[in-house]
């Protein structure tokens, strides 16, 4: 089996967090990441409970900020197997 270089484990990791969604450079407040679809679809559907009254706004806040969280941890639990398969 070939072996690998680090920096191509590290490449492979930066690609799939990049798939993961993208960012738009906005006027006044800068660069703006934008979730994937199916996170859009999320809170979406989130803030539609709210609206409809079906579940309150701080909990419907609550809900979208601990799923923000999980999915930021994701990502740098990402970062980090690729650094340990960098050093390995």
């Amino acid at each position: 089996m070939a072996e690998k270089s680090p920096t191509s484990h590290r490449n492979a990791v930066d690609r799939v967090l990049a798939a993961q969604g993208f960012a738009v450079d906005l006027p006044v407040v800068g660069r703006v990441r934008i979730p994937r679809p199916e996170q859009l679809a999320y809170y979406g559907a989130l803030g539609a409970l709210a609206a409809a009254e079906i579940i309150e706004w701080p909990v419907a806040v609550a809900l979208g900020a601990g799923h923000w969280l999980v999915q930021n941890q994701h990502n740098r639990v990402a970062h980090e197997i690729g650094e340990a398969l960098e050093d390995a």
